[in-house]
């Protein structure tokens, strides 16, 4: 079964504001752009929504106003995607050509690459990470969430430049090598945009 990696440019403390804000225009924009997708969604999840899951409109409408959550409900997922939305909405899509699809141990890899460039601010495998979602956001396996600072992202971006500074080019294999250009590309486009970060989703 393989995996996919999806990447934002974002604000992070924007989108992590609109949880709970109670934004109704937030709901109405999400709602006219997605509302194919989240018609889409809800024919995949059919089963799941007849089973007690919410629709993807209703999961939207929780996060955004801070709850209600089902307890000890099985099919708290959507609520992940809601946040994915969110994302979608407020930030902008990165390259992801290096991690869609993916199988395995592929962001533990690419982690080895970035730590022998010597760039340790920042973890793709803490996207795949649990517990990385909004407090609040009840989660399940799926989708798994991370988020780089501002901060973080420039301290690494700053580890690599030492790093090309120092001549230090260890032999990366090919595909991961792509990968590490890949996240530096992201790393530069946070530089100069503050409050800035990444957000990444594992599903």
């Amino acid at each position: 079964m393989s995996s996919s990696l999806s990447p934002f440019l974002i604000d992070t403390a924007a989108v992590r504001g609109l949880v709970g804000s109670g934004d109704e225009q937030v709901l109405r924009v999400v709602g006219e752009r997605f509302g194919a997708r989240l018609a889409a969604d809800d024919d995949w999840f059919s089963d799941e929504i007849a089973e007690g899951a919410p629709t993807a409109a209703e999961a939207l409408h929780a996060v955004v106003h801070g709850g209600p959550y089902p307890a000890d409900s099985p099919y708290v997922f959507q609520y992940g995607y809601a946040y994915k939305r969110l994302c979608e909405l407020t930030g902008s899509f990165l390259d992801n050509s290096s991690f869609s699809p993916f199988r395995g141990s592929w962001l533990e890899m690419v982690d080895e690459g970035l730590r022998a460039l010597r760039i340790t601010a920042v973890s793709v495998a803490e996207f795949g990470y649990y517990g990385g979602l909004p407090s609040g956001i009840p989660s399940d396996d799926l989708p798994r969430c991370g988020e780089w600072t501002h901060k973080q992202c420039l301290a690494a971006l700053e580890q690599f430049e030492q790093t090309e500074r120092d001549g230090h080019a260890p032999p990366l294999e090919p595909a991961v090598a792509d990968a590490v250009s890949d996240v530096v590309g992201w790393l530069r486009q946070v530089e100069g945009r503050p409050g800035f970060g990444v957000v990444g989703f594992v599903s």
